[in-house]
C-alpha cells in the first residue's frame, strides 16, 4: 500500500512525458520521434500538452528576438526574422493551414468544393492574402510590443491559441474522414480543460492581470468565431481549420497586448 502513491506519481509523470513529447513531434520540427505511429487515443489525450508547447514556441521565439535587439538589429527586422524562426520551427504548420482555408472558404462555391481547394497543396490569392495580413499584424505587434513584455507575450500569445486547437477538436465535427485533424483525435473534455487551464494560468503568470484576462477574452472570440465560419463554410473543422484557429488567436492576442502594453 505504502507503494501506491508513488507508483501512481510515476505513472502520471510517464503519461505526461509522453504527451509532452506527442505534442513536441506533432506541432514542431524539433528532433523528436513524430507520432505518426502514435494510437489514436494518445495523439488525443497529448493535446493537454499543447499549450506547454506553444509555451516553449514562444519563448524560443521571443528569446530570438530579444539576442536580436540586443545585437542593435532594428526592431522591425528584428521582428521579422523572430517570426520567420517561428515558421521554421513549427514547419509553418500552421500557416499553411491558414493559407488553405483561405483560398477553400474564399474560392470554393460549395462545401465539396472548399474542401478539395483546401486539399490542394498550391497557393492562390486568398491564401496569399490571408498570409499577408496575418504576418503583417504579428510582426507590427510585436515590434511595437516593449522589450520586457516581447518573452510573456509571445509565451501567451502561442500558449492560448495552441489551447483553441483541442477546445474546437472536443466540440466541432469533423469535416472528413481522414486527414491530420481526423488522426489527431477528439480529446476528452479532461484533456480539454487541462490544455485550458495551462494556458489561462500562463496567461496570469506571465501578464498583468487585466492584460491577461483580456488575453483569454480575446482567445475565446476568435476561437469561437473560427468555430462558427468553420461551420457555416464546411460543416466541421479539419486540420488546416486547427492550424487557422491557432493563427487567428495568436494574432489576435499579440495585437491586443501591443495595444495594450505599448
Amino acid at each position: 500500500m505504502g507503494d501506491e502513491h508513488p507508483s501512481k506519481l510515476a505513472g502520471h509523470f510517464r503519461d505526461w512525458t509522453r504527451d509532452i513529447s506527442l505534442a513536441v513531434g506533432l506541432l514542431t520540427r524539433l528532433p523528436v520521434p513524430h507520432p505518426a505511429s502514435a494510437a489514436p487515443d494518445g495523439m488525443a489525450r497529448a493535446q493537454r500538452a499543447f499549450p506547454l508547447v506553444g509555451a516553449l514556441i514562444g519563448l524560443i521565439v521571443g528569446l530570438i528576438d530579444r539576442c536580436l535587439l540586443g545585437m542593435g538589429i532594428p526592431a522591425l527586422a528584428a521582428a521579422a526574422l523572430a517570426l520567420g524562426a517561428s515558421a521554421a520551427l513549427t514547419g509553418a504548420l500552421h500557416e499553411d493551414g491558414l493559407a488553405d482555408v483561405g483560398d477553400g472558404f474564399g474560392g470554393g462555391r460549395d462545401r465539396t468544393a472548399k474542401l478539395s481547394i483546401m486539399r490542394d497543396s498550391r497557393i492562390g490569392t486568398y491564401g496569399v492574402i490571408v498570409l499577408l495580413v496575418g504576418f503583417s499584424a504579428r510582426l507590427s505587434a510585436l515590434a511595437s510590443l516593449p522589450v520586457a513584455a516581447i518573452v510573456p507575450a509571445l509565451v501567451v500569445a502561442h500558449a492560448l491559441a495552441r489551447a483553441a486547437i483541442p477546445v474546437l477538436a472536443a466540440n466541432m465535427p469533423f469535416a472528413r474522414d481522414d486527414g491530420l485533424g481526423k488522426s489527431a483525435g477528439r480529446p476528452d473534455m479532461a484533456s480539454v480543460a487541462m490544455a485550458v487551464v495551462i494556458a489561462v494560468v500562463l496567461a496570469l503568470v506571465c501578464l498583468p492581470a487585466k492584460a491577461a484576462l483580456l488575453a483569454v477574452v480575446v482567445t475565446i472570440a476568435g476561437t469561437a468565431a473560427m468555430a462558427v465560419l468553420a461551420w457555416r463554410q464546411i460543416g466541421g473543422v479539419t486540420g488546416d481549420v486547427f492550424g487557422a484557429v491557432e493563427q487567428v488567436v495568436e494574432t489576435a492576442v499579440l495585437v491586443m497586448l501591443a495595444a495594450r502594453l505599448s
